[in-house]
């Protein structure tokens, strides 16, 4: 592989979307992997944009048929990422960013081991998060609880990622993603070693 891929994890509400489609705008070469789920499209999301929306049978089928990166059940829905887009950018040399739950980057890490930087993105306390979900306006009050309660078992995989987030002041946690997507870039793991050696000693 000629690229690199950067993983953002953390509990809905965090600000994941916002963070990274700001990042993303300021680097260069990037390509965000967009998610298929089976969840019904929400008010102003795009499809092609904010996700892939596909059936459960269609879900299904794509799992038989190993077209999924990883997948996970969550909330009753199937997300999961397709694996063939991502391969074609990475051999185009781009920096490939993931938002995928603590399962799928789990499933990530062991796919494509170190060529993976992740960071998990989350808010200074749970009430923080709560206020954020009720204040979103897309959730019943169950859902959030189940988003709650899953944001808890979340917390405790922090130490399988390489960075830690808290968004309390969004420019501030914007400047520190910004750098490590571009640390991210510059992993020797992510590099052509035999070829940039090679070139840099002109061979």
């Amino acid at each position: 592989m000629k690229g690199s891929i950067l993983v953002i994890s953390g509990p809905s509400g965090s600000g994941k979307s916002t963070l990274m489609h700001e990042m993303m705008k300021r680097i260069d070469d990037t390509y965000f992997s967009i998610s298929t789920t089976t969840r019904e499209k929400r008010e102003g999301e795009i499809e092609g944009k904010d996700y892939l929306y596909i059936s459960k049978d269609e879900f299904r089928q794509g799992i038989e048929e190993g077209n999924f990166l990883e997948w996970a059940r969550v909330h009753d829905n199937y997300y999961g990422t397709s694996l063939k887009p991502i391969l074609k950018e990475l051999n185009l040399g781009k920096m490939v960013v993931f938002d995928i739950d603590v399962q799928g980057h789990k499933i990530a890490k062991e796919k494509f081991g170190n060529i993976i930087t992740s960071v998990f993105l989350t808010t200074p306390s749970q009430q923080v998060l709560k206020d954020r979900l009720i204040q979103r306006g897309t959730d019943s009050s169950e859902s959030i609880e189940k988003r709650l309660n899953n944001a808890i078992s979340e917390m405790t995989r922090v130490k399988e990622y390489n960075y830690i987030l808290i968004n309390d002041y969004f420019e501030k946690t914007l400047e520190d993603l910004i750098s490590i997507a571009h640390a991210s870039k510059n992993r020797v793991a992510s590099l052509n070693t035999e070829q940039f050696i090679s070139s840099w000693a002109n061979m």
